[in-house]
């Protein structure tokens, strides 16, 4: 096979998508004589077979058997994912996916219909992520005494982001005496970053040592059991993975195995986001979808699949990774118009 590397002709372009977009639908190799039943196709059936000899010499079409037609290679499907654009969504769609995101009481339960949507609307793998940033702002302090010297601590700050901790203290602390501290911290620290609120804490508490303040002294025990520490873990929902096992990606069962170990990992799955997704801050758009097919870099047992994704800047300062994944041969205007209107629907409450 030689491989020059130079720029397709307007017509090797058009016959290449052409080839590509048949196989997407029917998945049966494409031959010279499909072709030419196009109306608005005016070559012959041996002009065709001409450029199709043209295009396989360039590594964008194989050959399974010697009497088939051609199938698109990973370059064929390159090039064309370059070309395709996504189409708004039916308004059926749009008001579908508003309607669900809307429903929803917290970002957490965003990212999750997010992912659930994506794989409905596509059938393939729906990803979706928030990436908490390090400057969250506090919207309120909830602290209630449970038994057992135990107390829950719920932190809420403005990204619409809720986590709660549970910590053991070495006296019991009562309700009283936390609805004090919490009525406190909400009156001096709400809007503050939990970085500054938390270290403006420790410098009033380090002032007032040598005086004997019962609040301060509270206050330091709890801090100590971490108040106004988050935990900077992204929030990651992934739905479809079985849709995966239906398709022919010539992987032998460990490698299939492997496959899934690796979607099972959150951490995994936000590396792979990350790689392929990443845009500076600030910069991000929703006409900047991002394409790739052939994901072997990031694991083997990804070669035959590609990502489509994008990266949304929120009002909060938090980012939000909105992806499908799934086969090189997919509905590619399906699923990028899917993707930017979750992202844009995200931008939007």
């Amino acid at each position: 096979m030689v491989t020059s590397g130079r720029q397709l002709n307007p017509r090797e372009r058009e016959i290449l998508h052409l080839i590509v977009r048949a196989y997407i639908e029917n998945g049966e190799p494409v031959g010279s004589r499909t072709l030419s039943r196009l109306r608005h196709l005016s070559l012959s059936p041996a002009s065709i077979r001409n450029v199709m000899a043209d295009l396989a010499d360039e590594g964008y079409l194989a050959q399974p058997h010697a009497s088939a037609g051609r199938i698109p290679t990973d370059k064929a499907f390159r090039d064309f994912a370059g070309s395709v654009k996504g189409k708004p969504l039916p308004s059926a769609d749009r008001d579908r996916i508003f309607n669900q995101m809307h429903s929803a009481e917290s970002l957490e339960e965003r990212v999750a219909i997010a992912s659930r949507v994506l794989t409905e609307m596509t059938r393939n793998v729906g990803i979706a992520a928030a990436l908490p940033n390090t400057s969250q702002e506090l919207d309120h302090l909830e602290l209630i005494a449970l038994s057992d010297l135990r107390v829950l601590m719920i932190v809420a700050t403005r990204d619409h982001l809720v986590r709660n901790r549970v910590v053991t203290l070495d006296r019991q602390l009562t309700q009283d005496e936390l609805t004090t501290i919490r009525n406190y911290i909400n009156t001096n620290f709400a809007g503050w970053t939990l970085e500054k609120a938390r270290a403006e804490l420790l410098r009033r508490i380090e002032e007032e040592r040598a005086m004997y303040d019962a609040m301060l002294q509270q206050i330091t025990v709890l801090c100590q059991k971490g108040l106004l520490v988050v935990d900077q873990v992204p929030q990651v929902e992934m739905d479809g993975a079985s849709w995966l096992i239906g398709l022919d990606l010539h992987l032998t069962r460990e490698r299939m195995r492997e496959l899934f170990r690796a979607l099972e990992e959150k951490t995994r799955v936000v590396a792979l986001l990350d790689r392929f997704l990443e845009t500076p801050r600030g910069d991000s758009s929703l006409s900047q979808v991002g394409i790739h097919v052939g994901l072997e870099d990031a694991h083997p047992a990804m070669r035959e699949l590609t990502l489509i994704g994008v990266t949304v800047d929120l009002p909060s300062g938090m980012r939000a990774r909105i992806a499908v994944l799934g086969p090189m041969r997919m509905h590619y205007e399906r699923v990028i118009s899917a993707v930017q209107q979750i992202g844009r629907t995200f931008e939007t409450l």
